[in-house]
């Protein structure tokens, strides 16, 4: 799998990801990363960067671009721990790359326990996935099941909340339990969350809006949910 940007090398150098192949812009100038590199052992090939440019189809590289070992999805069973308070996300159908790699980002950054997804009409962990989520990609565990709704029902048998979101709620994203795990949905950014999952929620709360614009980007809106999941 091809992956590219210096903080995503980086961080897969630390998670000790296996790197096949590791390739740098033959005018690439920035001597820290180079002796990051070999104080890590990490051999690495110098190449045009047209060549650079070709392997990434000319995605913003930063003249650092790796063949590595492919992103694994965990199992969701082997995260949940009943015995202590965790935050899981849930996304029902996200298919911006760029949107999914921010909200890895800010999941890494509030110390989520697991993002979900479906098997299906999901955007897979990808080269832009890791370069927006800038290597967080390494530290946020990713669990893929087959049918939604029936993960959100099993979630709720294990005493964990479903909260999703609803403009036409009264009820704020501020007001949700903070003494108690939590899984956040997220729907797509079209269509939102489907009917059959929001059925299935505990609590459907929503981010108040002053503006005419009645709707957020799903990676900032997943941010605002997440962080006030920690208050």
């Amino acid at each position: 799998m091809i992956v590219y940007g210096k903080n995503v090398i980086r961080e897969a150098v630390f998670a000790k990801r296996t790197i096949f192949k590791l390739y740098l812009d033959d005018k690439f100038q920035d001597t820290h990363f180079q002796n990051f590199l070999k104080d890590k052992a990490i051999p690495f090939q110098r190449v045009p960067k047209g060549e650079l440019n070709r392997m990434t189809d000319n995605a913003v590289h930063q003249g650092v671009v790796a063949d590595v070992l492919g992103y694994e999805y965990q199992n969701l069973d082997d995260i949940i721990d009943t015995m202590k308070i965790q935050r899981f996300l849930i996304l029902d159908g996200i298919e911006d790359p760029h949107n999914l790699g921010a909200i890895m980002r800010t999941a890494e950054a509030t110390g989520l326990d697991a993002i979900i997804m479906s098997k299906n009409g999901q955007v897979p962990l990808n080269a832009t996935v890791a370069k927006v989520s800038s290597g967080a990609i390494e530290h946020v565990p990713v669990c893929l099941v087959t049918n939604i709704s029936q993960t959100i029902l099993s979630l709720k048998k294990k005493d964990i909340w479903v909260i999703g979101t609803d403009g036409n709620t009264t009820t704020s994203y501020l007001d949700m339990p903070v003494d108690r795990s939590l899984a956040i949905v997220l729907g797509n950014e079209g269509e939102g969350i489907r009917p059959l999952v929001k059925s299935h929620c505990d609590m459907l709360v929503k981010i108040p809006m002053k503006g005419k614009i009645n709707s957020l980007n799903v990676s900032v809106a997943a941010a605002l949910m997440m962080y006030a999941a920690i208050q």
